[in-house]
């Protein structure tokens, strides 16, 4: 199984708590539809306590329980990923060499640009990794 949707649907499971069992099922009669959206990771320049070029790894996705929103979501994928990369390129150009990077504000700036990707809040931003290599 592929690391990044382990840890997608480790932190729905988590966040979702019981809410995913009163779920009604889908009407295939299995479980409930996913609300969680894959953005894969999303990277940006930095400049490492070294002084050599490194990256910063945010590994992204999205929890969208409302259908509708979900298909505006779903079709929205490369604007969604376009506006999260602009903020990732701008929290790691303003991140000092050496210094880890600011994970709640990171997160604050993520969830305004999808509100602002799709028009309206309803949409979570789920954070897996964060990490500068």
């Amino acid at each position: 199984m592929d690391r990044r949707a382990l840890i997608g649907l480790a932190l729905v499971a988590a966040s979702a708590g019981s809410a995913a069992a009163a779920a009604p099922p889908s009407d295939s009669g299995g479980a409930p539809a996913s609300s969680y959206i894959n953005l894969n990771s999303i990277n940006g320049s930095v400049t490492r306590a070294n002084g050599r070029l490194g990256v910063l790894t945010v590994e992204a996705g999205i929890d969208v329980p409302d259908m509708d929103l979900r298909a505006i979501a779903a079709a929205s994928g490369p604007r969604l990923r376009s506006e999260m990369a602009q903020v990732v390129q701008r929290a790691a150009a303003g991140l000092r060499p050496g210094a880890p990077p600011d994970v709640r504000q990171l997160s604050r700036d993520l969830q305004f640009a999808v509100n602002q990707a799709l028009g309206r809040r309803g949409a979570r931003v789920l954070l897996g990794t964060v990490m500068v290599v």
